[in-house]
Protein backbone atom coordinates (compact mmCIF):
# COMPACT_ATOMS: atom_id res chain seq x y z
CA UNK A 1 0.00 0.00 0.00
CA UNK A 2 2.75 2.21 0.43
CA UNK A 3 4.06 1.45 -2.74
CA UNK A 4 1.02 2.99 -4.70
CA UNK A 5 1.45 6.14 -2.42
CA UNK A 6 4.91 6.82 -3.65
CA UNK A 7 3.78 6.18 -6.81
CA UNK A 8 0.65 8.32 -6.91
CA UNK A 9 2.82 11.42 -5.21
CA UNK A 10 5.98 10.74 -7.54
CA UNK A 11 3.40 10.88 -10.43
CA UNK A 12 2.42 14.13 -9.22
CA UNK A 13 5.46 16.36 -8.52
CA UNK A 14 6.63 15.10 -11.54
CA UNK A 15 3.46 15.88 -14.06
CA UNK A 16 3.29 19.13 -11.90
CA UNK A 17 6.88 20.36 -12.71
CA UNK A 18 6.38 19.22 -16.35
CA UNK A 19 3.94 20.97 -16.64
CA UNK A 20 4.55 24.37 -14.94
CA UNK A 21 8.13 24.28 -17.41
CA UNK A 22 5.65 24.07 -20.40
CA UNK A 23 3.81 26.87 -19.48
CA UNK A 24 7.12 28.65 -18.49
CA UNK A 25 8.22 27.36 -21.99
CA UNK A 26 5.33 28.98 -23.93
CA UNK A 27 5.25 31.95 -22.22
CA UNK A 28 9.02 32.63 -23.43
CA UNK A 29 8.09 31.77 -27.01
CA UNK A 30 4.69 34.24 -26.95
CA UNK A 31 2.03 32.15 -27.40
CA UNK A 32 0.32 33.98 -25.37
CA UNK A 33 1.46 37.55 -26.54
CA UNK A 34 -1.45 37.80 -29.44
CA UNK A 35 -4.68 35.84 -28.57
CA UNK A 36 -6.87 37.66 -30.98
CA UNK A 37 -5.51 37.00 -34.39
CA UNK A 38 -5.67 33.29 -34.31
CA UNK A 39 -9.82 33.67 -33.50
CA UNK A 40 -10.09 36.24 -36.27
CA UNK A 41 -8.60 33.44 -38.40
CA UNK A 42 -11.64 31.38 -39.37
CA UNK A 43 -13.39 34.63 -40.75
CA UNK A 44 -12.99 35.84 -44.28
CA UNK A 45 -14.67 38.34 -46.79
CA UNK A 46 -18.52 35.85 -47.04
CA UNK A 47 -18.29 36.12 -43.12
CA UNK A 48 -16.97 39.32 -41.49
CA UNK A 49 -16.25 39.79 -38.43
CA UNK A 50 -19.72 40.30 -35.95
CA UNK A 51 -22.05 39.34 -38.26
CA UNK A 52 -23.66 35.85 -38.28
CA UNK A 53 -24.21 34.38 -41.30
CA UNK A 54 -24.32 30.69 -39.90
CA UNK A 55 -28.38 29.22 -39.08
CA UNK A 56 -29.67 26.26 -38.18
CA UNK A 57 -32.09 24.03 -41.14
CA UNK A 58 -35.69 25.20 -40.93
CA UNK A 59 -34.73 28.56 -39.12
CA UNK A 60 -35.61 31.85 -40.73
CA UNK A 61 -32.93 33.28 -41.96
CA UNK A 62 -32.87 37.28 -41.12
Amino acid sequence: MFGVFIFIWSFALISGTVMVWLLAWAIRRGEFRDLRSGARMIFDKDEPIGLVTDHFPGERKW
